[in-house]
């Protein structure tokens, strides 16, 4: 499952020097070097044309300053100087190692939050950064805007030794995975979970055990995964969320999401336990 190392220092740094590494972004693309992807710092990105336009700190790693950088606008993915390439994050999986893509997911939320805050969204004022927290501020009505995060519940349903599964409408054909949905306001992840499994697919849950979370900048996810025991009912799927939903025994599953990814996480995990019970 992708997420930063446990040394990781998250840190409000926003000072770009040429020695920091630097996570370059047109919007949420993120521009790398075509021949040499990779986490680099930022006299490369300088050296080949690139300016600098709004910069938030991320944070430091074996003693390395990582910074997110948003290029201004007049750049743009089909404009950047020879060599460099912007793409979006998921393009990168498998390309760039697993380090450098997890920083980078976490810079692309900063990015992203800082273009889309720049006015306020109560009176329409200009907003200003606030230096001692992640926020920007109306100087107008006062209201602050924080980066976004939008929890969504994960749910791998279980029966013996069956796994419930989904196939979204978008998923590349073939693939298979954990039920998911967003919470809606007022509701708890648990609340989220059984009405998500039920609404998705049409069966009843029991005993939810919480397995772990990821962030996931699609735009500006949290992923908090469960397993569930089924409880009942027989599988309808709702044809607005889902293009199919199966039992599938451990032994035959179908194709699952990348080794990236929580929900695939979640299922290699499952599958241990269920495979060791008699």
């Amino acid at each position: 499952m992708l997420k930063v190392p446990d040394t990781f220092e998250y840190a409000l740094d926003f000072e770009l020097d040429d020695d920091a590494i630097a996570h370059v972004f047109v919007r949420d693309a993120l521009v790398q070097f075509g021949d040499t992807p990779g986490a680099l710092p930022w006299r490369f990105y300088r050296q080949a044309g690139l300016v600098a336009g709004r910069v938030h700190g991320i944070g430091q790693l074996d003693g390395r300053r990582h910074l997110a950088v948003a290029l201004p606008d007049e750049f743009g993915a089909e404009t950047l100087p020879e060599g460099l390439r912007a793409a979006g994050l998921r393009s990168w999986f498998g390309v760039l190692d697993d380090v450098s893509l997890a920083i980078a997911m976490r810079g692309v939320q900063l990015v992203e939050w800082d273009r889309t805050h720049r006015f306020c969204g109560a009176c329409g004022t200009p907003t200003e950064r606030v230096g001692h927290e992640r926020a920007r501020r109306c100087p107008s009505c006062g209201l602050s805007a924080y980066p976004r995060i939008s929890p969504a519940m994960m749910a791998l349903v279980t029966r013996g030794k069956e796994l419930l599964l989904g196939r979204g409408l978008n998923f590349p054909p073939g693939r298979y995975s954990a039920l998911a949905g967003f919470l809606e306001a007022g509701e708890s992840v648990e609340e989220a979970l059984v009405r998500e499994v039920r609404e998705e697919a049409g069966v009843e849950v029991k005993n939810l055990r919480y397995f772990a979370s990821q962030s996931w900048p699609f735009p500006n996810s949290l992923m908090i995964a469960f397993t569930a025991e089924w409880a009942g009912g027989d599988i309808r799927i709702d044809a607005n969320e889902l293009a199919d939903a199966q039992w599938f025994p451990i032994d035959a599953l179908p194709q699952l999401p990348p080794r990236l990814s929580i929900a695939r996480a979640l299922i290699d995990a499952t599958v241990a336990e269920l495979s060791a019970r008699p």
